[in-house]
This record gives C-alpha cells, structure tokens and sequence, in this order.
C-alpha cells in the first residue's frame, strides 16, 4: 500500500508559487515574535519542515488566482509545536496579508480550556510584538477570547464546541483544534456550511490520533489517508500525516524521529519520550497512551481490546441472509434496560469453524442526537442506514423486539434463542408460551470463557464474518477481557460510556452455535436451566 507519509516535506521538490503568496506567507510568520521563542529577539521559529508546509498551502494557485488548498488536515503527535503555527497561521488571516476584510477567523476546540490555550497562544505571540499589541493595531477582549483587527475589521474567535453558537456566522478561516477530542458534530457541521459562503475560505484540522472509528476525526483522517495514498483524487484536500503504524516497534526511536518531525529541531523533548516508553514498557495503559499521543497511532476505543480490530474488519465480507434461509440459526438476545441499546444477533454455522453473523439493534427514538451524543457515535446516521431500529418514544419498545425475533424464527431454522436472564421476561415469557425454543443462558467465569474463546479463534483464523456492520464494530471495538487467577475470562467495558451489547449477544449466539456443532452443550449442563423461567 502506498504511504501516507508527507515526503515532499523534505524531499526538496519545488512548490509552486505563481503569485508569491507562499513567499509572502512565509515573510509574515517570520515577523513575528513568541513569548517562548529561544531565537534572538524571540523571532517566532519557523523551521523547515512548518515553512514547506505554509508554502503547500498558500502558493500553489488556480489560473483565475484563488487558492487550490481548501483544506489542511495536519495529523501531529504531541509537542511537535501545531498550536503555535495554528496561532500563527490564525493571525495571518487576522492580521496578515490573508485577511479578509471585516473577516471571521474561528479556531475552534472541544471545550473551553482547550480554546483558552489557542487564544492565549495567539495572544502570547501578539504581545510579544510591540506594534501588533498597539491599540491601533489590534483590540483584544480576554473574556471572550476574542482579537479585532483595528484597522480592517477582521476579528479572532476562540470558541469550544460545548458553548452555544448561532448559526449565522461567516468564517473565512477555520482551525478545529485537536478535532479527535470533539465529542458530536454540531459545531463542525455548523462551521464547515460556514465555510461555502466566503470564497477562498480554508479550513486546517490540526490534531493528534483519536480512538475509535465513530467520530467525526477518523472520518476526516481516514478520507485525507485516502487523499494520500492516491485512492482519491482531491487537490483541495492537502494531507499532512505524521503517524506511525500499528504493528511498528513503538519503541524504535527511528519511528519516533520519523513521525515526530520536530525532533530534528529539539523539541520534544527526546529524554521525556524515553521515559515515557520506559514507563510504557511497564503499563499496558501508559503503553497506549505513548503510542496514541507520541506516535499518532490511531487506537481502538479499548485500552485493552479483546482482538485486533484489523483482524476483525477482515471477515467483512457481505452476508447474503437470503442464501441462510434453510440454514440452522441460532439467536443471541441481549436485552437492555428501556432506555439503552438492545441487541439480536442471528448466527449460523460456516463450514468447518466457521460462523457468519447478523445483528439487530434497538434504541429509543426520542432524543436520537442526544444519545450520541452522550455515547460519542452517529445514533442518527446508523438509523437512517438501517443499522439500528428506533422504537417511538424515549423507551426500547420490547413489542419491536419480539416483533423481530418472531420474523427471525419465520424465515430461518432457529434451534434455539439464547437470552440472559436481565431484562429478558417481557420477551422471552411470551415466545415461551408460544412454543419458541428460548432458553436462558447462565453467566458466570466457567460458562463464559469456553465461547469466548471459541469466539476469538473464529475471528482470529479469519472464519467469523460479520458484514461490517458498523454497530456490531463498535461494540467489539469497546470489548475488554477479565481474566481470574483460573484463566477464565470474561467480557466487560472498556469505559463506562461504552456499548457492548452487540459483542455480548454475539458471543451468546456463537455459545449456542458451538455447542449445536456437536449436538450438545459444549459447557456445563447447567449453562441452560429453564426452571428459572418460571422465577422471572
């Protein structure tokens, strides 16, 4: 696969500048000063790396004159100074020869500290210059995080995603800051239809690796990637990406100079990266923490996931559930409470070891946005794609669920629907008195761990396809494993926002499936006991 790296950042190549705008760029940075700057006169340090990458994005131009980048996804580790060439490059078009006049310059972040850091940051660097701090020059209001051009009328405005904003603005220049920390969509969505109504508007994205792939960032990262490697053709898209792999040695300091491109000019700080490995190499949690941050390594919501989730994405194969029709089927149903996500998760046998999956999701329809926003993933979205069904009302109408497995138990050959016993009587109580095959399965470290294990061998010798159903991923995707001092283990959340349900209800359907295999229960003979029915 070709790499994502930004060779032409060192590779010395020419960069086109037909008009001078990169070299004028590049003379308005350099004029400036930084409170921390070790230079003399604290001249604000412009290495060679951040001045390929300021003539990337202004020089190259349309024959009519406008500017061909329209937007910068800069993917920076830690301490490789982004937020000072973000400021830096946010008064350029405040105060430099990028404005726009009676212009909106927005640098935008996930809460109010982080926004606070980027003003100060740009203020830092006003203040440091005698004749940009004039009141003349500049008006700044600190309690807004707000710097006016006096002269033109341009303003800065540092705002974070959890503040209240109108929907009017203009911006003609958009940093979303450490865009992998923003927790919904809103402030995005709202500041990129911002964007259209300025011509020769820009956008810079500048953050470190995110966790997970329900986010607005892996979106944004994943389509520069594409950029990158030449899968599309998009000139107005410009893809900075200094991340490391995920199966590189984190502890090969030549990965570290590669992806940390700073590190040649002395920052960061190489001896606090060492001490971070090694603290690394003695917690699992520092570990991820180190490749996340300091190498860019985008990571899976688990700190400790239960598999490879590039493993998992390869039995992402479509699934034909009309060619299962005649196949035995068995269900794993984990109920939730009212207001939670419920999952189904049809399963049937796939040659030899095999098993291919389908899941069903549930979710209350009332305050959809809500509950993604509180879980950190696009509830509205995966129901307008049909990966989840949501009940009218703000509670899981279980009618719907029953309603579900009963057409499951219609159109295939289920032997059996597995249920555990939480939550499970409003559905399970009226497919038993129906004559369903319900049976509910026991929890516990015995009973848990032969079908986990049974379950992470098919994912792991590629025989479990699943269809890239993008709920079931999530869920996996937050699994972690307990282990107890027998070796047993069983599933449980990452972090206590996380939704395992899927993963849950799969691993029951797989149990049952294991055990049909050898036409028995593969576990105790306990697992089932139908006599609890009747105490549910």
């Amino acid at each position: 696969m070709t790499t994502t790296f930004p060779t032409w950042i060192f590779d010395g190549t020419a960069i086109p500048d037909p008009l001078g705008c990169g070299e004028r760029a590049v003379r308005f940075l350099r004029a400036l000063k930084h409170p921390k700057s070790p230079s003399k006169g604290k001249a604000f340090q412009l290495d060679p790396w951040q001045e390929r990458i300021v003539r990337r994005i202004y020089g190259p131009r349309h024959p009519d004159g406008t500017r061909i980048v329209k937007t910068v996804v800069l993917l920076l580790p830690r301490g490789n100074r982004k937020t000072s060439l973000a400021a830096a490059l946010a008064l350029l078009h405040t105060l430099g020869p990028e404005r726009v006049p009676s212009g909106e310059v927005v640098s935008a972040a996930s809460d109010r500290d982080q926004a606070r850091i980027a003003f100060r940051e740009a203020w830092g660097i006003v203040r440091a210059h005698s004749h940009l701090a004039a009141p003349a020059v500049t008006h700044v209001v600190d309690s807004r995080h707000i710097i006016a051009s006096a002269r033109h009328g341009t303003t800065y405005h540092a705002i974070s995603c959890d503040a209240d904003r109108q929907h009017g603005g203009t911006p003609s220049f958009v940093l979303a800051d450490e865009l992998h920390a923003w927790k919904k969509r809103d402030m995005w969505d709202v500041l990129k239809s911002g964007l259209v109504k300025v011509k020769g508007s820009l956008l810079i994205v500048a953050t470190t690796a995110g966790r997970g792939q329900e986010n607005i960032a892996h979106d944004i990262v994943e389509d520069a990637r594409k950029v990158a490697r030449g899968e599309v053709v998009d000139p107005s898209i410009l893809p900075i990406l200094f991340e490391a792999g995920k199966d590189e040695d984190w502890r090969d300091e030549a990965v570290w100079h590669r992806v940390n491109p700073g590190l040649a000019h002395g920052y960061p700080d190489i001896e606090g990266l060492r001490q971070l490995a090694r603290e690394g190499e003695r917690r699992p949690g520092d570990r991820e923490a180190f490749r996340q941050l300091n190498l860019n390594v985008w990571l899976d919501h688990s700190a400790d996931p239960f598999v490879d989730m590039d493993v998992y994405d390869a039995g992402a194969a479509p699934v034909d559930l009309d060619a299962l029709e005649g196949e035995p089927c068995w269900l794993g149903v984990d109920m939730s409470t009212t207001t939670d996500l419920t999952a189904v998760v049809a399963c049937w046998r796939d040659g030899d070891g095999g098993y291919i999956v389908h899941p069903f999701f549930f979710c209350p329809a009332d305050n959809l946005r809500a509950r993604a926003d509180r879980d950190g993933v696009p509830y509205p979205t995966w129901a307008d794609e049909g990966f989840i069904t949501p009940t009218p009302g703000n509670v899981v109408d279980y009618r719907a669920v029953e309603a579900r497995i009963r057409e499951l138990c219609g159109r295939f050959r289920v032997q059996e629907i597995a249920f555990d016993k939480a939550y499970a009587q409003p559905v399970m109580g009226p497919l038993n008195d129906d004559g369903l095959p319900v049976a509910i399965l026991q929890l516990g470290w015995v009973t848990q761990s032969p079908a986990l294990n049974e379950l992470e061998r098919a994912i792991v010798s590629h025989r479990f396809r699943h269809g890239g159903h993008p709920v079931l991923r999530w869920c996996f995707e937050n699994v972690a494993i307990q282990t107890d001092p027998a070796g047993n283990r069983i599933m449980h959340k990452g972090k206590s926002r996380d939704r395992i349900d899927g993963a849950f209800a799969t691993w029951m359907a797989i149990s049952r499936a294991a055990a049909g295999d050898t036409g028995g229960s593969a576990f105790k003979s306990d697992e089932f006991t139908n006599d609890l029915l009747r105490w549910l």
